[in-house]
């Protein structure tokens, strides 16, 4: 879920209230004809905005319903997201859908993660694995030749829209993409997640993924299948542009679905990346290290908005290293599972703490106390806490070679 900026404009434009208005309309909608009814309202005047650059008028009223409406807000974010990643374009005469689809690409290491340009033969492999094992037969392609960065891909809903309409012209025409990203300088985290951009195009009304063309199979297999066989083919080819990195490749999918979803999955990979940093650069096992866990808020009243994990070794009480565990969408924060509930699907504490006991880290300390978000007033770094329940700035020792710096 995006969450808006905290200010907004004293008035919303005639555009701003409309979409408000609509979107409400469709949050209380009681059929699904008057619900779709209202839809193709709020698509229409989502497209005029987008098409017109007019991020603010989106943005406002984005602002206005999330402190009034949440239930209208999501009915917005979700119509305008699908409106700026999906579109419909004429081509010889015939109609297509367009998708922009994200590839994610999990990485964690001791060392540098790649981004850039990659060879025109890996692209080219990448395309062919996709059409064999994810997209259906006779999906239009356009790959962008490069790996992103989450800094370097677009932050606007329009800018999004603009990519896929020009990204689906090209899988039209087969001609190359030809993006002009931002030259945004990527942070060395020691796990983050790098991109693929793709469009697929097809005749409207026709499937997009290989999971759709045989409605008499399972789609949840097929989609399985098609994760494992797209992670077991490409993932070599990828591996060669990021050496000394660990990967693991997510299945592709609707953009911004794909970026929520690797937020999420690289959380884990940002704890195993620190525990193998930690363990080889300061020459000690994992049974060695202590992890201290914090939870944060925004508002020291409201729900816990993050986890921040503070790794220290020994009996020191100096923490050498910090990890950020985010919260996202409707995440629920509260420490542990109760026993009686019929859900069985873990807490987010329980993922930390069963990732920490896969490393091998024994002793780990969940600090009862809820902290609000505190930085260093010099250098902006996230502060962890130790042991005693203190928030501390993390300092490798004096002696460690120099390294990553940065805290994900």
């Amino acid at each position: 879920m995006r969450r808006p900026a905290k200010r907004s404009p004293t008035r919303l434009s005639s555009d701003s209230q409309r979409l408000i208005h609509i979107a409400q309309a469709v949050s209380g909608s009681t059929s699904r004809l008057e619900a779709r009814t209202w839809e193709r309202s709020l698509d229409l005047l989502l497209h005029k905005q987008l098409k017109s650059h007019h991020q603010g008028v989106i943005d406002h009223a984005l602002e206005h319903l999330f402190k009034s409406d949440l239930a209208a807000y999501d009915v917005l974010v979700e119509s305008v997201e699908s409106n700026s990643e999906a579109c419909a374009l004429e081509y010889e005469e015939q109609l297509y859908s367009v998708q922009l689809l994200a590839l994610p690409v999990l990485a964690w290491t001791r060392f540098s993660i790649a981004s850039g340009q990659i060879p025109k033969e890996m692209c080219d492999g990448l395309a062919t694995q996709l059409r064999a094992h994810v997209l259906a037969d006779g999906a239009c392609l356009s790959l962008a030749p490069n790996l992103y960065a989450i800094e370097q891909l677009p932050r606007h809903h329009a800018d999004v829209f603009t990519l896929t309409q020009r990204m689906g012209q090209a899988a039209l025409t087969a001609t190359a993409s030809n993006l002009s990203m931002e030259a945004t300088p990527t942070a060395p985290f020691l796990a983050d997640t790098r991109y693929l951009i793709a469009a697929v195009a097809v005749a409207n009304g026709t499937p997009i993924y290989r999971w759709q063309m045989d409605e008499s199979t399972s789609a949840v297999q097929e989609k399985t299948s098609a994760q494992e066989t797209w992670s077991r083919q490409a993932t070599p080819l990828l591996a060669r542009f990021l050496p000394g990195c660990n990967v693991e490749l997510l299945l592709p999918q609707p953009y911004y679905f794909a970026c929520r979803e690797a937020d999420k999955r690289i959380r884990p990979a940002a704890i195993r990346a620190a525990d193998h940093y930690l363990t080889h650069t300061l020459g000690v096992v994992s049974a060695e290290l202590h992890a201290n866990i914090g939870s944060f808020c925004e508002d020291i009243n409201g729900q816990i908005d993050e986890y921040r994990i503070g790794f220290g070794v020994g009996s020191s009480d100096n923490i050498v290293y910090g990890i950020v565990w985010p919260l996202y969408e409707q995440e629920d924060g509260d420490e542990i599972r109760d026993p009686t509930s019929a859900d069985d699907t873990p807490k987010p504490i329980e993922e930390v703490l069963q990732v920490l006991r896969e490393c091998g880290i024994v002793h780990v300390k969940l600090l009862a106390e809820r902290y609000t978000m505190e930085f260093c007033d010099d250098c902006g770094t996230p502060l962890f806490p130790a042991a005693d329940g203190e928030l501390v700035h993390p300092e490798m020792p004096e002696d460690t070679p120099t390294s990553i710096e940065h805290f994900h």
